[in-house]
């Protein structure tokens, strides 16, 4: 679906973004130390419904095992992005159109979405992980009015 103006159409299909770009870039550093840096674009004229509204983003982080402290399956990690959305997509939004995760219409205020993420995964097994994870996002689906959010994850990971 194109956002061709501010009206929204009447019937929707599936298709594929035309217009994408992306670059990933990783390096480790030592054995236990490595970087990356990722970047991507999108045309911003295309509903999105797989993922969420991201019509910019960058971001860069890096890991570091636990073999330094003896834990070598242990991974500690920090990451940051900003992510934009496009004019195109605004208007979208401002005409009464959702979408995945904003879905609240108008963006009277907007800005660009800045995350901060740190994460510890424990090797609690040969197959089994636990990680403790925290983001920080500030401005909340675009809006300069939201938050700052504050979310804490726990996440298991088991390989058979």
């Amino acid at each position: 679906m194109r956002f061709r103006s501010a009206r929204l159409p009447v019937q929707r299909r599936r298709r594929v973004p035309s217009a994408v770009f992306g670059l990933n870039l990783e390096q480790q550093l030592a054995p236990d130390f490595g970087v990356f840096a990722r970047g991507s674009m999108s045309q911003g004229t295309v509903e999105e419904v797989d993922f969420t509204d991201i019509n910019e983003s960058i971001s860069a982080g890096l890991s570091l095992t636990g073999a330094r402290w003896g834990r070598p399956d242990d991974t500690v990690g920090l990451a940051g992005a900003i992510n934009r959305i496009s004019q195109q997509g605004k208007l979208y939004l401002a005409a009464g159109g959702l979408g995945g995760i904003i879905g609240d219409s108008q963006l009277p205020n907007s800005g660009p979405e800045q995350v901060l993420e740190a994460y510890y995964s424990v090797s609690v097994s040969t197959f089994a992980h636990l990680t403790i994870d925290y983001q920080f996002i500030n401005h909340p689906a675009y809006n300069r009015d939201r938050g700052p959010v504050s979310i804490f994850g726990l996440r298991a990971r088991v390989q058979f």
